[in-house]
């Protein structure tokens, strides 16, 4: 699936874009059980931070042998899946999404992550795309946030302004099905969807059975209404739990 020069650039930049496509169909799947969830929950019509505590059909996407076929060849045969994202960005409305490490926020030790971000809509500069920072995950620690309560941004932690250069981010402009893949440590974020179109975005976060989820650790994820880390079902995807020390019952 991933050639060697895409899994080389993994490592080195951070995050590639496949060639592979999600198929139209399931393209339309994913928005019939994104419109589903919205009916059930409007509070969710921006952002949903844990898809699988209200929808359990969004694994049918998580399991599919192509996606998890990549993911094994940047982690390891071993792996689970511990969350699912919806990032909509509505038109003119979505929120910005402030420059961050995922691992900032994860009980997990020792910290490792890919997520596949999938591109449910066009994903565009004007819409608010990804924007990375090549290279940034390379000395595998987390960098210095701070806490931020401002409206208008998913998230309530920010890398702080001394830690990058915001001229060197590379936006990961997507069409309907592309995918990227990133690394735990890589320095993302995006900006407020200023266009007329709609910006859906579904994440699959995938972690070796090496590292251990968790889930009575307290994080500093902590924004009203949002579904915290210890209610969060784990998920064994392929192989087997090498570490003997997850915990995957079902907890939502």
């Amino acid at each position: 699936m991933l050639t060697e020069e895409q899994i080389a650039a993994y490592h080195h930049e951070g995050f590639v874009t496949p060639d592979y496509r999600v198929p139209e169909s399931v393209l339309a799947d994913i928005r019939a059980a994104h419109d589903r969830l919205v009916q059930r929950h409007p509070e969710f019509s921006d952002y949903c931070s844990a898809l699988l505590a209200y929808d359990t059909w969004f694994l049918t996407v998580a399991r599919m042998p192509e996606i998890l076929e990549m993911v094994g060849q940047v982690l390891g045969s071993d792996i689970a899946l511990w969350n699912s994202s919806f990032f909509a960005k509505p038109a003119r409305v979505g929120t910005r999404t402030p420059w961050h490490q995922d691992g900032e926020y994860w009980p997990i030790a020792p910290l490792a992550t890919c997520t596949v971000w999938i591109a449910v809509d066009a994903s565009t500069t004007e819409n608010g795309c990804l924007r990375v920072i090549p290279g940034s995950h390379k000395s595998q620690r987390l960098a210095r946030h701070n806490k931020s309560d401002a409206p208008g941004i998913a998230l309530n932690l920010e890398l702080d302004e001394s830690e990058f250069d915001e001229s060197s981010a590379q936006d990961i402009v997507l069409e309907p099905g592309q995918i990227s893949l990133h690394d735990v440590f890589l320095f993302h974020g995006s900006e407020p969807n200023v266009s007329d179109n709609s910006r859906r975005g579904m994440t699959l976060r995938y972690m070796p059975t090496t590292s251990v989820y968790r889930h009575g650790e307290s994080t500093k994820f902590d924004r009203a209404g949002l579904l915290v880390m210890s209610e969060r079902t784990l998920y064994l995807m392929r192989g087997t739990d090498k570490s003997a020390e997850n915990d995957f019952r079902m907890r939502h």
